[in-house]
């Protein structure tokens, strides 16, 4: 069965606005569990602007699923990671100044420091995906890293401008999800999937969890967060 990650960074977003104690992350993250997802994603960010370091280790504590940590290949975030032991980790590339993550990693151009750094988490017994654009030259990179994982960025597709562009971008991820399990890597997907874009992606196969939080958060403010990951969760499973 595919397999659904519900991101709750924007719980914390809320929370961070006022410098408050709620909403909590962690107590969305219980709601969604009962929903049926199956992971649970948090981003700690080097700037904090949304997720802090107790609620990675409150939800390591609390969740009954699986928690994947969304960082940069950092000295200080692999020295979290070892130190917490999520279940598994997502590397993504960061800039300060960016709202959020707005492309894959270049595993090409920083592979010797991402196999290092793989090489710590995998010794800690942490399993690691690496946050790609559908390119293939980046999924061979990764698989050379040493990592286990790939998780497809899917922004481009879900951002395509008309119907021409969109298509050209699934025929990507199709490609990317086919050199993936080739190189016996499991596949992932996410950024900026939502409730009218996603049965597209779903429909092709291959992709064995979708990770996905902005869209989730959204309709949750208006719905409720139970109701908002079941829909999703439907969508996701077919």
């Amino acid at each position: 069965m595919v397999k659904l990650g519900v991101n709750v960074d924007h719980v914390a977003t809320v929370r961070q606005a006022r410098g408050t104690v709620e909403p909590d992350p962690v107590t969305a993250a219980a709601l969604a569990e009962l929903a049926g997802a199956d992971s649970i994603v948090v981003h700690l960010r080097e700037d904090r602007r949304h997720i802090q370091e107790r609620d990675v280790e409150v939800l390591r504590r609390t969740i009954k699923s699986r928690l994947n940590l969304e960082m940069a290949a950092t000295d200080e975030m692999v020295g979290i990671a070892l130190r917490i032991l999520p279940d598994s980790v997502t590397l993504v590339p960061e800039k300060r100044q960016e709202l959020t993550t707005e492309g894959g990693l270049d595993v090409q151009l920083h592979r010797r420091h991402l196999t290092q750094q793989i090489g710590l988490l995998r010794q800690g017994g942490v399993r690691v995906s690496l946050f790609v654009d559908p390119e293939v030259d980046q999924i061979k990179a990764s698989h050379r890293t040493g990592a286990e994982s790939i998780e497809i960025h899917t922004g481009a597709y879900c951002d395509a401008a008309n119907s021409e562009v969109r298509a050209s971008e699934l025929a990507k991820i199709e490609h990317a999800i086919r050199v993936g399990h080739k190189l016996n890597l499991s596949v992932n997907a996410g950024h900026g999937l939502n409730y009218w874009n996603i049965q597209d992606v779903v429909a092709l196969g291959g992709i064995e969890e979708f990770n996905i939080g902005h869209s989730i958060i959204s309709r949750a403010i208006l719905v409720g967060m139970e109701r908002a990951v079941r829909e999703m969760a439907t969508l996701v499973r077919g």
